[in-house]
């Protein structure tokens, strides 16, 4: 589980490094460049979401080392 979510992780970083160049910033919100923000905004929910799970399997790890 810990190494799916290092490589989704570094799969999502390269998709906003990606698409970031994609971005015309004469025009950010026309075409490509609002593609290019929507799946950077999107990435950013997956590491955001990813983390939030390593945390959580940490916790349920401290906690079961407890009982």
């Amino acid at each position: 589980m810990k190494i799916l979510t290092i490589i989704m992780s570094l799969l999502a970083l390269a998709l906003i490094i990606f698409n970031f160049t994609k971005i015309n910033f004469e025009a950010p919100f026309k075409g490509e460049s609002a593609v290019a923000l929507i799946t950077i905004l999107a990435s950013l929910c997956a590491v955001l979401i990813l983390a939030i799970l390593t945390i959580s399997k940490r916790i349920e790890q401290k906690v079961k080392e407890r009982r």
